[in-house]
């Protein structure tokens, strides 16, 4: 099953954890460091465990409170808005302004790109960067768990967060409603119909819960391509998710009133699921709740008949 080979890696990242060496408190023994990780930024050197830590990405702020080190977190960026006691700056992961960062004497900084060569100016000041980029799938995901886990002295913690996610997202995929057949999905990233693959984080989750993306059928090789309102017409979905609401206020009643669409099955049915902008495009631990909205859904359909 898809569900199977998704979590058969689970046991081999847990190993992984286990490898920074727990000590009491789930934190890794203070001879873990110095630490060298091979990152996706290449090799990182963090000498001590870090004690000042700055977060330029909303999934890694996540994973940071997730593996048990928000205590060390002394900012994070704008767009960080959970947990709610993260301590939320103007900073940007962005347009990251190297000053402002360092005036919070960072002795490590994640982020989710290497924006402006970001990590070699932090090089330069002595502060490790560490480069955690969106994760392609839910592997990824708990891959860079265990990888923030182990840089921070929170190895063992990581693992345990890592196993709970794994139980979270497996109770999830005992609940998707049997359907006679696949049904299509169109996901949909702003009004102006850019949308995401199956080659995109977001597409694997739909392909996990047994899910057709309409935009696979789209010309091109762009996972995150921008389709038509006569191709989403013609591929008739059957469940519409809108990634856009808080950007742009889409809803049913929008999309009812676009024309042609009062055609569209899910449009006809009402199978057109909100979700909130930042649940649907982070990455990190709260990907259960996107998986559950749609999961929501997907039985209502059921219940209907769908």
């Amino acid at each position: 099953m898809a569900a199977t080979r998704v979590l058969g890696s689970l046991a081999a990242l847990v190993v992984l954890a286990a490898c920074g060496g727990p000590s009491q408190g789930g934190q890794t023994s203070a001879g873990a460091f110095p630490l060298t990780l091979s990152a996706a930024g290449g090799k990182v050197t963090i000498s001590h465990r870090p004690a000042r830590i700055v977060s330029l990405s909303a999934s890694a702020t996540q994973d940071l409170y997730a593996v048990g080190a928000g205590s060390q977190v002394v900012a994070v960026d704008a767009y960080s808005t959970y947990p709610p006691e993260a301590p939320r700056t103007s900073l940007s992961g962005f347009q990251p302004n190297v000053e402002s960062i360092a005036g919070y004497r960072p002795d490590l900084v994640v982020t989710a790109d290497d924006t402006g060569d970001l990590s070699g100016q932090l090089h330069k000041l002595s502060v490790p960067v560490l480069i955690e980029p969106p994760a392609a799938d839910l592997d990824g995901v708990r891959s860079e768990m265990i990888e923030i886990g182990r840089a921070t002295g929170h190895a063992a913690e990581a693992a345990a967060a890592v196993s709970r996610l794994d139980q979270q997202v497996r109770s999830i995929l005992d609940t998707v409603p049997r359907t006679g057949r696949r049904l299509a999905v169109y996901h949909e990233l702003d009004q102006t119909y850019y949308s995401a693959t199956t080659h995109s984080f977001v597409g694997q989750v739909y392909k996990l819960l047994g899910l057709r993306d309409i935009a696979d059928a789209a010309p091109g090789s762009n996972p995150y391509p921008q389709l038509s309102s006569e191709f989403i017409i013609s591929a008739n979905p059957d469940l519409i998710v809108l990634a856009d609401t808080d950007c742009c206020q889409q809803s049913l009643a929008t999309v009812r009133a676009r024309p042609g669409w009062s055609s569209i099955a899910a449009v006809r049915t009402g199978a057109v699921v909100a979700v909130h902008d930042e649940i649907a495009s982070e990455w990190g631990p709260r990907v259960t709740l996107f998986m559950q909205a749609i999961v929501a859904e997907l039985k209502t359909m059921v219940a209907q008949g769908g």
